[in-house]
């Protein structure tokens, strides 16, 4: 491992919240701002740690609400870097809600988060690059490049002829 590389694992970051009163909506689960923030928090701590540095959001992929948050439980959000590129790095974030009295832990999000690496004035700086370990942080990273063309696609930053991680997964679905 090179100065200029770090384990994925050394950026994971995990954060606890109560869903409170005044987070709730009118049917008393968790505001879906009110995670999103929660994530967005977790999900900047990671990519601190992998960093060592300032870091903004550049974006965030498709947040799903799978299951209501009550009001009561207890959320667990785990994140960690899964690839980084030039200034930019790529967080994985799952969020668990726990009924603690009756003894139920759920999956109920994950998203993927982008956030960049900034210097004192705010420009764009260079990151360690991300070294999976285990099996689940080398598929995610492997899967990142393809996730990271469709957001460059969407944004209007990159022309779709121009993604060849994703037009291999196209090309070699039509061969089959």
């Amino acid at each position: 491992m090179t100065k200029k590389s770090k384990q994925v694992s050394e950026s994971f970051t995990t954060m606890t919240e109560m869903v409170l009163p005044n987070d709730t909506n009118t049917l008393n689960n968790l505001m879906g701002g009110r995670l999103m923030y929660f994530m967005d928090v977790v999900s900047a701590i990671a990519a601190q740690k992998h960093s060592n540095r300032t870091v903004v959001t550049a974006s965030v992929d498709n947040v799903h609400f799978g299951r209501p948050i009550k009001l009561g439980n207890v959320v667990t959000l785990e994140a960690k870097v899964t690839r980084a590129f030039n200034s930019s790095m790529e967080v994985h974030i799952k969020v668990y809600a726990e009924d603690i009295p009756a003894q139920t832990k759920v999956t109920t999000n994950s998203a993927f988060f982008t956030f960049v690496a900034v210097d004192q004035s705010g420009r764009p700086i260079d990151v360690p690059e991300a070294i999976p370990e285990s099996s689940e942080e080398k598929k995610l990273y492997e899967s990142a490049l393809r996730r990271r063309q469709l957001r460059l696609i969407l944004a209007g930053k990159m022309k779709p002829d121009e993604a060849g991680e994703l037009k291999a997964l196209f090309v070699n679905a039509q061969q089959v």
